[in-house]
């Protein structure tokens, strides 16, 4: 079977990278080492996890925050298990539109480890042992990324687990020990916390979601710790051991001091590793990185055998699904001999607790190290007519806008609906438009994106009108 181009991985950097390629006329075929496709983001990843975040929401309004608007409940409990049953309908239904799409798009499926024979040969090894050969004119790995881990502590996926194991427990935990404060941590933890698991985070870093402004840490750890979770920061992890259903893991203080905590669940977070495994890349000249085996690309997403290219969390850059896309879509069309681009720092970045979390561009901390003179605009949502109707008080939006040009350079917002919000950001960020530009655009009322206009508006000459 020969083919234009072979993709290898069938996440969403994956699939896109197919279904463009597709559409731009190009026979196409995709390799996929597990029984469904999606990738990692479908099956353990984004989606699951959004619809155990979701759940877990309705249920803290319910026992938190429905008196306050009139409605009494009574008896209310947790069904965990059709929680859970909820969440693998969603994936399903997800896994199985993926599949739809790759027969709408004629895109050839082939279900087994893919590895290279040779740079334009792919072997597929199916479940069953048998073989298959495939050639294609390009080869696009797509394969992904696994949960990092701990050299010193062993996962048993029982009680010291990944986030995949953490997306199918069979109970909520009483103490859910997290080790790391990043963004999947901090959502599953957040998860387990609003079912009324108590949660305890220990993280090396001096404050938790580290690669975003520090601004957005300290205000997410606030409600966090009035969700009830407690955070050990600047502490670093020594160890973890499992006696029964009890794990007690041990950690070092800023002082050097040891402690210990105890709970019947340990979550490692800590990040994720690219997925090269098996791919067979020493036998077509391609080297990975030692320290998180990265495939190192050139500008156009090629890798050092030519017609081989890279995408997605295997390569440098943020670990994000829409990353992954616009990659997938931009290899496709350079293929097809278009000129596409991509522009890294206009790439948003999201954490799904709630409030939300998400932000593009510069941080403060990036603009202070490289010295670019810029000035502030920040709105509070306790100030916001919307957020008030709808008791969503904490967080708010700042703009970080050149101090001479006025053009917007970075945006950072936790509140409402800031997954959401922060797509007008993006839009206004691509056009370089000015923290002015936007503070002179109607914006509908009430509504939360009226605080990305009125922190553009404290941005230009401290205009903001309702603080």
């Amino acid at each position: 079977m020969q083919y234009d181009v072979i993709v290898i991985g069938s996440g969403p950097g994956g699939y896109v990278a197919a279904i463009r390629c597709a559409q731009l006329g190009l026979k196409t075929a995709i390799v996929e080492k597990y029984n469904t496709l999606g990738g990692t983001c479908l099956n353990v990843g984004c989606i699951p996890s959004k619809a155990l975040l979701d759940s877990s929401e309705h249920y803290h309004n319910a026992a938190h925050t429905f008196t306050t608007h009139g409605i009494k409940l009574e008896n209310l409990g947790i069904d965990f298990g059709q929680m859970v049953k909820r969440k693998q309908e969603v994936v399903d239904a997800n896994t199985s539109g993926i599949s739809y799409l790759m027969k709408k798009n004629k895109i050839d499926t082939h279900f087994g480890v893919g590895s290279f024979k040779d740079k334009n040969t792919i072997t597929v090894k199916k479940a069953d042992g048998t073989e298959t050969e495939i050639t294609g004119k390009n080869v696009i790995i797509a394969t992904g990324s696994k949960p990092s881990a701990l050299p010193f502590l062993k996962i048993d996926k029982k009680r010291i687990i990944t986030s995949t194991e953490a997306l199918n427990l069979t109970e909520v935990p009483k103490h859910l020990v997290l080790i790391g404060g990043g963004v999947i941590g901090l959502e599953l933890g957040s998860v387990y916390a609003r079912l009324g698991a108590k949660v305890s985070v220990i993280e090396f870093m001096d404050g938790i979601i580290p690669t975003m402004d520090k601004a957005l840490g300290k205000e997410l750890q606030k409600v966090l710790t009035k969700l009830g979770m407690e955070f050990y920061l600047g502490h670093k992890v020594t160890g973890a051991t499992v006696k029964g259903k009890d794990v007690t893991v041990t950690f070092d203080t800023p002082k050097g001091e040891s402690k210990e905590l105890k709970g019947d669940y340990c979550l490692v977070a800590v990040g994720r590793v690219a997925y090269t495994d098996g791919l067979g890349l020493d036998k077509i000249g391609i080297t990975v990185e030692e320290r998180g085996r990265k495939i190192t690309v050139n500008d156009h997403l090629e890798t050092s055998v030519k017609g081989v290219y890279a995408i997605g969390d295997v390569i440098k850059g943020a670990m994000l699904a829409h990353k992954a896309e616009d990659e997938g879509t931009l290899v496709a069309e350079l293929i097809a001999g278009q000129k596409p681009h991509i522009d890294y720092n206009l790439i948003p970045g999201v954490v799904y607790t709630w409030p939300e979390v998400a932000a593009v561009g510069q941080t403060e901390e990036q603009l202070k190290a490289a010295g670019v003179k810029y000035k502030t605009g920040s709105f509070p949502f306790k100030a916001s007519g919307r957020a008030r109707a709808s008791g969503d008080l904490d967080g708010f939006v700042k703009v970080l806008a050149d101090a001479t040009t006025d053009e917007i350079l970075g945006v950072h917002m936790i509140g409402p609906r800031a997954a959401d919000m922060i797509a007008e950001a993006v839009v206004a960020m691509e056009y370089r438009a000015s923290a002015e530009d936007i503070s002179r655009m109607s914006h509908a009322h009430p509504t939360y994106t009226e605080a990305m206009r009125e922190a553009c508006l404290a941005a230009t000459e401290n205009r903001a009108i309702h603080i």
